[in-house]
């Protein structure tokens, strides 16, 4: 099968469903990230656009739509968790994924000493302290220092071309 190409044409030009069909190429955890909001009630929303940026200083970056229902309180919270799912929490994605809701119901969450909501038999999470934000087009790139951390060695949930995957 052959390859699609796209021009170099300016980005107004592109496709966004043809950028996003092939941007789901790239293979991708799923993170939930916690926080506590604004006015101190406990929100998270999935995300895949985690990555790391730095071992020294541990650094880690995450994005958020500006469109998203909870983009203020993302981008108010001074700590946030950044929860690496496991292969059988697919539930956990998909709850925290909808609009509206208690996306915590149903779950047996701790807190850390910030007092952010922290998932239960994640593959792996990230408790951060805001460094940076950078502005990212229709999103807003967090960059997180990394306070503490927990990996539990589990099978990471995979997100491939639309789907769930497992290794």
């Amino acid at each position: 099968m052959a390859a699609k190409k796209h021009s170099d044409n300016a980005s107004s030009d592109i496709d966004p469903m043809a950028l996003r069909n092939a941007l789901g190429s790239f293979a991708t955890g799923i993170t939930v990230v916690t926080a506590l909001g604004k006015d101190g009630q406990r929100v998270g929303m999935t995300a895949n656009s985690f990555n790391s940026v730095s071992l020294s200083p541990a650094l880690v970056l995450w994005s958020i739509d500006k469109a998203s229902n909870c983009f203020d309180d993302f981008i108010q919270a001074e700590h946030y968790a950044i929860h690496v799912l496991s292969a059988d929490q697919q539930f956990i994605s998909d709850q925290f994924a909808k609009s509206g809701g208690d996306k915590f119901a149903g779950l047996e969450c701790t807190e850390n000493h910030a007092g952010v909501p922290i998932l239960p038999e994640c593959s792996a999470y990230f408790e951060c302290r805001i460094a940076h934000q950078y502005d990212g087009g229709d999103h807003v790139i967090l960059v997180g220092s990394v306070a503490n951390f927990v990996d539990s060695g589990t099978e990471p949930l995979i997100f491939y071309r639309g789907d769930y995957k497992k290794l």
